[in-house]
């Protein structure tokens, strides 16, 4: 069985405010927990007018608030921006607050442009420290010895469960070598994502957090009544990707339905390239397109993610994907 889980930015649609973002996403929260799904995740981005989710710890703690089972956390914290003994601390706190509910998954990219990330001041230096800042977040979290000279409080003993996210391989072997389960960001950078998910299974070290490997592929789902209706909400996201890649940012955009008219067929393909990890259309359509998927690449867990203008057809488009995973899931243990 392929487990399936939600992963959420918080997006601020044009026309509407970051106060109706932030009551949406624990309104698609509830409804994605009502729905099955086993995690719901936010990720951290920065400087970003479409993006509501940059205090992830907190988005954390209103989305657990907000729901009563669903595993809640982070797709993910960017550990360059942070001490790892504040994580410790954010976490800890959200563990206390919601015993086994809590994850914790880590990135090593800044998740947001240089001018920002230097304002964010954690560092003004170039080097890469995130696997020793991983290890020290980590043993913040465990159990301490006696005697300690610092602990995380609330953190330590909490023994949160850590993810290593990434787009590269370099995440793959680095999940692999400590034990870790890993979550690849296919959603928006595919190019790696075969290799990735090979060489974290070939290499695997079973560990104290975990014994066999454990991989999850991002999946973008744009589902609808029909087909035509599928691509017409997939454009919100083209349009998001090309605003990025062009240096104009802004709010998540309304859907259109000419795009490539208005972008033009240059933008349509690299846009393209980005998203070929996606399911689209209808119900039968997304069936058809994830069981591909899940046959080519074999997750443990899908998450799917998905930015759509409208707060309704977003919760429709996640509750067909909850629907067809289901039956995927049906089909498969009648087979076995």
């Amino acid at each position: 069985m392929t487990q399936y889980s939600l992963l959420d930015l918080s997006p601020v649609p044009e026309g509407h405010s970051v106060r109706e973002a932030l009551a949406n996403t624990a309104d698609l929260a509830r409804h994605a927990e009502s729905l099955g799904y086993t995690r719901y995740w936010m990720a951290e981005h920065h400087n970003m007018r479409g993006i509501a989710s940059a205090a992830t710890a907190v988005m954390i703690g209103h989305v657990a608030g907000a729901t009563s089972t669903i595993r809640v956390g982070s797709g993910g914290i960017m550990l360059p921006n942070h001490a790892p003994l504040v994580i410790a601390e954010q976490f800890g706190t959200l563990a206390e607050l919601y015993p086994d509910r809590i994850d914790l998954g880590l990135g090593r990219a800044p998740g947001t442009d240089m001018q920002t990330a230097r304002a964010l001041r954690r560092s003004m230096d170039n080097a890469d420290n995130f696997p020793e800042d991983v290890l020290e977040l980590m043993a913040y979290l465990d159990d301490q010895p006696e005697g300690a000279k610092i602990l995380a409080v609330p953190g330590a003993g909490t023994k949160v469960p850590v993810w290593i996210l990434g787009s590269s391989t370099y995440g793959a072997q680095m999940a692999a070598f400590y034990g870790l389960p890993y979550a690849f960001a296919s959603h928006f950078a595919p190019a790696e994502l075969s290799n990735a998910a090979r060489i974290y299974r070939r290499s695997f070290k079973p560990s104290k957090h975990l014994e066999k490997p454990h991989f999850m592929m991002a999946v973008n789902v744009f589902a609808a009544d029909t087909d035509a209706e599928g691509a017409y909400l997939r454009t919100t996201m083209q349009q998001a990707f090309i605003n990025l890649r062009t240096g104009k940012p802004g709010p998540l955009p309304a859907p259109v339905r000419d795009l490539e008219e208005r972008v033009g067929p240059v933008a349509i393909e690299m846009v393209e390239d980005m998203l070929r990890i996606s399911a689209t259309g209808a119900p039968g359509t997304v069936k058809t397109q994830l069981k591909q998927l899940i046959a080519t690449h074999l997750p443990d867990e899908v998450i799917f993610t998905g930015q759509i203008h409208s707060h309704t057809a977003r919760k429709r488009s996640f509750e067909i994907a909850a629907d067809v995973m289901n039956e995927i899931n049906g089909a498969q243990m009648a087979a076995e």
